[in-house]
């Protein structure tokens, strides 16, 4: 697995800005979960930003050697859970969150629960990222957790998420944080992609 042997009551969780953009609302969902997250004793939060901190080009050269993807993948690889918050762009999630899984090993999301947290414009894609998330996350062997967050500019008022959308961000972070803690390493078999020849 992954390095993250120890007591479960020593919990980290990776919390993953996925967006080149500046921090808006996306961001503010994120800090919503996490403020939740870090209410619970003995809990802490790898945090990776992508718009902070771009990751290079994966495939290209030193890609993987670079001080970025390096505290990335260590963020990733000794949490035991992540918590991926996205935008939708064109349908989907955006290009520097794809590159960003590029740049994971497989045994960096293998086996570990992962909430996510959708911000769109409208309901008209609210299972956009969520279908093509899952499908990168099971290629990880990794477990979704089965309803995720997804936000509009109707859950904002003044800046800020609405007291419904905190009670939805709350509850996912409560559910990841429980799936994290009761969860052990190693569930279930292998994925494809990680099986040697």
């Amino acid at each position: 697995m992954s390095g993250v042997d120890g007591p479960r009551t020593a919990t980290r969780v990776a919390a993953v800005y996925g967006a080149a953009t500046p921090p808006g609302r996306l961001s503010l969902t994120l800090e919503t979960a996490v403020t939740r997250l870090t209410a619970e004793a003995g809990l802490t939060v790898a945090r990776v930003d992508l718009h902070a901190s771009p990751l290079p080009l994966a495939g290209t050269q030193g890609a993987e050697e670079s001080e970025a993807t390096r505290a990335a993948v260590a963020a990733v690889g000794e949490s035991h859970a992540a918590l991926i918050a996205s935008p939708v762009y064109r349908a989907s999630f955006p290009g520097v969150l794809k590159n960003f899984f590029d740049l994971l090993p497989i045994e960096a999301l293998q086996g570990k629960p992962v909430g996510l947290i959708v911000v769109g414009a409208t309901h008209h894609h609210f299972l956009g990222v969520d279908r093509h998330m899952r499908d990168v996350l099971s290629w990880y062997g990794a477990l979704p957790l089965p309803v995720s967050v997804y936000l509009t500019s109707a859950d904002f008022e003044e800046g800020a998420p609405t007291a419904d959308a905190t009670a939805e961000l709350e509850q996912l972070a409560d559910a990841l944080l429980h799936l994290a803690r009761t969860v052990e390493p190693g569930l279930g078999p292998v994925p494809l992609a990680a099986r040697r020849p």
